[in-house]
């Protein structure tokens, strides 16, 4: 296996020519800080990089696929002016390393994926949720603008109606209702969510692997390019709302002593 430079947040193995990829925050139901912020950022080069690999399974471990953004690390990106630039061109690194990545990408979505982790669901190439998951974009919702959540991809995965009524009202989608409008392939089980995302890995991996990185590399010009056009806007607006009124009440609410 071709050695990964990854953070203990995350952990990468083989099984053949499938990647393992589990985000591995699990007592902090894998929300995302700094360093998997930028772990996350840095795998994809890498991914692709990597001639021994087909395909990708992108999971997460414990209860949930990730619970969005650690609100300790929004506080800190409130207040630091330097890391929010750092972080906002990780982002962009994320979602374009994502996009043009030529391995194909399957998701095992074992919870919530919220937040980012909802953007890196909604950047694989096939998605398998366990029936008991659910997505959200709940950016607008904590005052923030969703550079590189559902506003980015979600109109050409469901009709731009949806992708705004979910963006903009940041509600839960579930698994069911996912699959329906477009935002996912298939729901399983919970308990054979992963099993499925590897067989379908493997199904991907044994076909000729030219045609299927080619034939990928068609199907994601079109997301591309519409990354392209919006991105750049979308993360100067994400920078400027770090300094919104309401971000910062909520993150004071949410980091409150509890009683």
């Amino acid at each position: 296996m071709t050695e990964y430079h990854v953070p203990p947040e995350i952990q990468v193995e083989a099984d053949g020519p499938i990647l393992i990829i589990r985000l591995n925050r699990p007592e902090a139901l894998n929300a995302t800080n700094h360093v998997l912020h930028e772990a996350i950022a840095d795998l994809w080069p890498q991914v692709d990089a990597d001639p021994d690999v087909r395909a990708v399974v992108l999971t997460g471990n414990g209860r949930a696929f990730s619970a969005g953004g650690d609100f300790n690390y929004l506080d800190d990106l409130t207040k630091d002016a330097d890391l929010r630039r750092q972080t906002l061109i990780a982002g962009r690194k994320i979602v374009m390393g994502m996009v043009a990545c030529k391995v194909p990408v399957v998701a095992a979505v074992n919870g919530p994926a919220v937040g980012l982790g909802c953007s890196l669901v909604a950047l694989s190439d096939v998605v398998f949720m366990g029936e008991s998951a659910h997505l959200a974009d709940p950016h607008v919702a904590v005052g923030l603008v969703a550079a590189d959540g559902g506003p980015v991809t979600w109109p050409l995965l469901t009709s731009l109606q949806l992708a705004k009524e979910y963006a903009l009202t940041g509600d839960k989608i579930p698994a069911e209702r996912a699959a329906a409008i477009g935002l996912a392939n298939h729901v399983c089980p919970d308990d054979e969510v992963f099993d499925q995302a590897m067989a379908c890995a493997k199904k991907i991996a044994r076909l000729p692997k030219q045609a299927v990185q080619d034939t990928k590399r068609i199907l994601n010009i079109h997301m591309e390019r519409a990354v392209l056009a919006t991105l750049d806007f979308a993360l100067g607006a994400e920078d400027k709302s770090f300094e919104s009124p309401e971000l910062r009440k909520n993150i004071d609410r949410f980091l409150a002593p509890k009683p």
